[in-house]
């Protein structure tokens, strides 16, 4: 197992980072007090199937937590456990500032005397010196876009895998209704329905007569290049804006024939790629 203990000031990021974590593929518990982490990487290691990557988000709203990661740190190396301490800080003037646009009061601001933000701010650092001190990683979010720091944290915690966008690409029958979780969309209507073969009617778009009956119509292998060039095009965007799925719906009349060829063709040009994760669904396959 890995083990990721992110932790860090109050308003540095820290339920960012713990979204960006999930997106690459850990198992993120928030706001865990230190002396549970044992437990829970027991847990993980125990289940089935096992979790063999962990994160664990601690912050001063526990009021368990000191600040001190040491002793975590020797208990999970005496178990074997890969692990890594992720600190997330940003100047005083940043804090405030994201403090007084959420209205939200800072964790430790009502313990001090005058009950100040400021206050709160510096009795946080104070508490968190030492855990920053000893920390893999420190990432500072003053200048930071998310997109920005969705970058760091890949470039530490994701891999090969989990960095990409994982693209799922589903046919349907447009007289069954649209996709509605679809992020694009695109229509093979335009193309002779094999459904008007008598020998094809009763096969399905994984058939090969079907499928080279679809794509050798005219217009059909253009559409197919050019329709895969506008998705990397779009893939593209999406890993500059931190998108990480997308679901492409390839629609036909009834999901049998046009689309499921379409598909299944436009699904294997993707994989061949190897910058995405591919997964194959049809929706309407065999509801006739």
């Amino acid at each position: 197992m890995e083990v990721a203990l992110v932790t860090g000031v109050s308003g540095a990021g820290l339920r960012t980072a713990a979204k960006i974590l999930e997106d690459l593929g850990w198992y993120v518990a928030d706001n865990l007090p230190p002396e549970l982490i044992s437990k829970m990487v027991d847990l993980g290691l125990e289940s089935q199937p096992r979790i063999e990557r962990l994160a664990l988000v601690m912050d001063v709203r526990s009021r368990l937590f000191t600040g001190d990661l040491g002793w975590v740190v020797k208990e999970l190396d005496s178990k074997g456990v890969r692990n890594r301490v992720l600190f997330l800080d940003a100047s005083d003037a940043v804090l405030i500032r994201r403090f007084e646009s959420n209205r939200r009061s800072h964790p430790l601001q009502n313990d001090g005397q005058d009950g100040t933000l400021t206050e709160g701010i510096t009795a946080e650092r104070l508490r968190l010196a030492q855990v920053k001190a000893a920390a893999d990683l420190t990432v500072d979010t003053t200048s930071l876009s998310v997109h920005q720091l969705r970058r760091k944290i890949e470039t530490v915690f994701g891999d090969a895998d989990t960095s990409g966008v994982g693209v799922t690409v589903q046919s349907f029958g447009f007289k069954y209704g649209l996709p509605m979780d679809a992020d694009l969309v695109c229509d093979v209507r335009f193309l002779p329905n094999p459904h008007w073969v008598p020998e094809l009617r009763e096969h399905t778009g994984q058939d090969v007569d079907v499928r080279d009956y679809v794509l050798g119509q005219d217009g059909a292998r253009d559409y197919l290049q050019t329709y895969t060039h506008l998705l990397n095009l779009t893939i593209e965007g999406y890993v500059r804006e931190g998108k990480r799925y997308m679901t492409v719906a390839v629609g036909c009349t009834g999901g049998k024939h046009r689309s499921v060829a379409m598909t299944e063709a436009l699904a294997g040009i993707l994989a061949e790629q190897g910058d995405v994760s591919v997964r194959v669904l049809h929706r309407d396959l065999g509801r006739e």
